[in-house]
């Protein structure tokens, strides 16, 4: 799907048609902060499942589900 990019200067004097072109096309658009992509705005999808449906298929790999996990396990305190 393609995104259309524009300056928050451009947006700004365009809301109202960007918003209109958005929900016809279904397309995203890009706007940019000194050149920079800073927001994406997309037509909105309202997802009816449940957290678990929606997480349902997602598992790549399941190892050892039971075993203990260490702090040295965790990206995320890297």
């Amino acid at each position: 799907m393609h995104s259309e990019e524009v300056s928050k200067t451009q947006f700004k004097a365009r809301a109202l048609e960007i918003f209109r072109q958005i929900e016809s096309s279904g397309e995203t658009v890009i706007v940019t902060d000194k050149g920079r992509p800073a927001i994406e705005v997309r037509r909105y999808r309202a997802d009816q499942r449940s957290p678990l449906e929606r997480l349902r298929g997602s598992v790549i790999e399941l190892t050892d589900p039971f075993e203990p996990v260490g702090e040295d396990d965790w990206e995320a305190l890297s």
